[in-house]
C-alpha cells in the first residue's frame, strides 16, 4: 500500500523561502568578498545551485559552488567534488532535507580538516527528529513530524518543485 503523500509546499511557496534563505546567508555573510556553497548530493546540491542564482542577482558576493557526496553505508569516504582548498573560506554546507542529522555531521567530518573562516548550514526542510547535535543556521521549512514520516523533496532538472510529507 503506497503511503499518502500531502503536499507542504509547492512551486510559489518554495521560490519564496529560496529567497529568504538566500537573502538571510547574504546579511550573515555581508562582510564577505566571497563565499562557497557546499552542496550534498543530490537534493543539497540542487539547493545550493538555486541560492546561487538568487544569491548572484541579490548581492555583491561570490559565489562558488560545488558538491560533496556521502557514501551512507560508509559515511567516512566522502568526496568533494574537487580539489579545492577551503582555507580560509566561508561555507554555507547546503542540505535539502535534514532528517537524523547524520549527513550533515559527517559532512562537516569532510571539511573540518582545512581551517574555515566560518561554516553554516543551510536547509530547505528541517525535521525535529535528530539523532545527531546538528542547528540549521539558514531554515526554509520546519516540520514536526514522526519518524515513521519522510519529507520528499520533488525536483525537476535543476529546480525544486514541490515537497512533500508521506
Amino acid at each position: 500500500m503506497k503511503k499518502k503523500q500531502v503536499l507542504i509546499l509547492d512551486q510559489e511557496r518554495i521560490s519564496y523561502k529560496l529567497r529568504r534563505m538566500a537573502y538571510e546567508i547574504w546579511e550573515r555573510n555581508s562582510d564577505e568578498k566571497g563565499i562557497i556553497l557546499l552542496g550534498i548530493e543530490k537534493g543539497g546540491r540542487i539547493l545550493a545551485d538555486n541560492l546561487s542564482e538568487i544569491l548572484k542577482e541579490i548581492s555583491p558576493l561570490k559565489v562558488k559552488t560545488v558538491s560533496i557526496n556521502i557514501n551512507k553505508k560508509n559515511p567516512l569516504n566522502h568526496a568533494l567534488e574537487s580539489e579545492l582548498n577551503l582555507d580560509g573560506k566561508t561555507v554555507v554546507l547546503c542540505d535539502d532535507v535534514v532528517n537524523s542529522g547524520k549527513t550533515i555531521i559527517y559532512s562537516l567530518h569532510a571539511i573540518l580538516s582545512y581551517d574555515l573562516k566560518k561554516i553554516m548550514v543551510a536547509v530547505l526542510v528541517d525535521r525535529k527528529h535528530k539523532s545527531f547535535p546538528i542547528a540549521s543556521d539558514i531554515v526554509g521549512h520546519t516540520v514536526a513530524t514522526t519518524i515513521q514520516d519522510h519529507i520528499e523533496v520533488e525536483t525537476k532538472g535543476k529546480k525544486i518543485t514541490a515537497v512533500y510529507l508521506e
